[in-house]
């Protein structure tokens, strides 16, 4: 586990639960939106497309945010701050195979745009908790 996560909210990493991800525009404001995600111990792993704005938003600036609220009490959430280190081209599909069945979906099947899809990969650089 990175040393960075306090060890009392690393069960929200291992959730199936919703991580809001902020991006930076170009025109320097936020877009937030919900994502599956799996965190492999030392980076957090998203997958998207090369079509949307997101992706984009990245190219221009790599700085990327997760807040994870724990399903048990909203009042308790974890802060990932960090930078996007590495695109993985993921032309099959097979990681948001991977993510739909960890979300709950044993029949989840490639998506159709699985020709543009890449997996986001997040460094973990700092967190706040409540």
């Amino acid at each position: 586990m990175n040393d960075i996560i306090p060890a009392d909210y690393a069960n929200l990493l291992e959730q199936p639960i919703y991580a809001h991800l902020g991006t930076i525009r170009p025109d320097d404001t936020v877009q937030v939106n919900p994502m599956w995600f799996q965190f492999d111990g030392k980076y957090l792993r998203f997958t998207h497309t090369t079509k949307r704005a997101k992706y984009r938003n990245l190219q221009h600036n790599p700085s990327m945010s997760v807040s994870l609220i724990d399903p048990d009490n909203p009042f308790r959430y974890l802060e990932v701050r960090g930078k996007l280190v590495e695109v993985v081209p993921d032309p099959t599909g097979a990681f948001y195979v991977v993510l739909g069945k960890r979300y709950g979906n044993a029949t989840q099947e490639p998506p159709r745009d699985s020709a543009d899809r890449v997996i986001l990969v997040m460094s973990v650089e700092h967190t706040s908790k409540q």
